[in-house]
């Protein structure tokens, strides 16, 4: 790999922002079945993607003995490795303390929490049903823990977890009520590999599959897990885009991010979507795009994270897919003899010319095992 930009530090306490929002409504995340008060707004609030002052979860009017709480049904399940319990806009009836208990189940009760509860308390029935899941009882992953008003300096409660089992749902306890705005899940999505044919063609690097970004030398406008993510963007804030600093754009120049297959494999088919972005005072999309990979052990990839990314003369980096031409709000499709046959690989790097976005990028090829030992925790940026 050629010496590329270095990635920008990021905070060790915050490491796990670089993973994926397991919970959030675009990845099907969903207050599954119950949320004992929902007196100001409905608790699905707090998985949206967008930041409203009005769109969040509030009780502020404590109407039964104990504390609030709700359970969620992870949208993508997996091994998480962090939360970030979001007040914002709640300077002085946001929660006080939280605590997050998690479970592994793969079947619950058959009905869910349906329309708008705004100013609705769970029912002693559901009460009585919940019970049976003995959530208090879950895997505590997150104590008691105090949490900071919703000042845009103190909003973000970020919470480290080394929890190595894979999750389904979540606990979020608050004590003894109040406001939380967001709740992001950040982790790996975990899937069962045994389940898919080696015969079969698999989305190797999406967010649902165990793909996830390990590094980048840029995120100015979007993170480039977005590219990831299920569906086509809705627009250019759900991909990845990357601006100079300055905001100049710099002829010659490139831009890279590292992505982990959520699974070795053979890749033979790739797709590049520059969905919504289009050309308007300028251009918001790539003049063109390469893709290189290799194989790495999980020891490699803790070093090299730790030594973000720079040039190792160790790591051989081949060619993939070579440089291409692409167009704007276009989805590019290339297989055959477009694509490099690599072998099994466990990583890719996509490299944008000079910069700008890109929506979307997957990587359909065959796993070639189904018993692969990832890191259960990785390097801190």
């Amino acid at each position: 790999m050629e010496n590329r930009p270095v990635q920008k530090e990021t905070s060790s306490q915050t490491h796990f922002l670089q993973f994926n929002n397991l919970a959030s409504e675009t990845a099907g995340g969903k207050v599954f079945f119950f949320a004992t008060d929902e007196w100001f707004a409905p608790a699905r609030n707090l998985l949206k993607v967008k930041s409203f002052i009005h769109s969040r979860i509030h009780n502020g009017r404590k109407r039964i003995p104990g504390h609030d709480w709700c359970i969620i049904q992870l949208g993508v399940p997996g091994i998480i490795h962090g939360f970030d319990v979001d007040t914002s806009f709640f300077t002085g009836h946001y929660a006080p303390y939280t605590s997050i208990q998690a479970v592994c189940l793969d079947q619950m009760p058959s009905f869910t929490l349906e329309g708008d509860r705004t100013g609705m308390a769970a029912s002693p029935s559901q009460f009585e049903a919940v019970a049976q899941l003995n959530s208090d009882s879950w895997e505590e992953l997150v104590p008691m823990t105090k949490l900071k008003p919703g000042y845009s300096k103190s909003c973000h409660n970020y919470l480290n977890v080394t929890y190595p089992h894979r999750v389904t749902y979540i606990r979020l306890n608050i004590y003894p009520d109040g406001g939380i705005a967001r709740l992001k899940v950040y982790g790996i999505g975990k899937k069962d590999w045994s389940t898919v044919s080696i015969q079969d063609l698999a989305d190797l690097v999406a967010l649902v599959n165990g793909g996830v970004c390990v590094g980048y030398s840029n995120a100015h406008f979007g993170h480039p897990c977005n590219m990831i993510g299920l569906g086509r963007a809705d627009n250019m804030g759900d991909g990845w885009e990357t601006v100079d600093e300055k905001g100049i754009l710099q002829v010659p120049g490139f831009e890279w991010a590292i992505l982990r297959l959520g699974n070795t494999g053979i890749i033979n088919k790739i797709e590049v979507d520059t969905n919504d972005f289009k050309d308007f005072l300028i251009n918001h999309f790539p003049d063109s795009c390469k893709i290189e990979t290799c194989c790495l052990t999980p020891d490699e990839e803790n070093n090299l994270i730790r030594n973000q990314w720079r040039s190792d003369k160790t790591l051989k980096w081949r060619i993939l897919l070579p440089p291409q031409k692409l167009k704007a709000h276009h989805r590019h499709l290339f297989s055959g003899a477009s694509v490099v046959q690599c072998g099994p690989v466990t990583h890719v790097c996509l490299v944008i010319a000079p910069d700008r976005g890109v929506s979307r990028l997957r990587l359909w090829g065959r796993p070639v095992s189904n018993n692969m030992t990832r890191p259960q925790q990785i390097s801190k940026l």
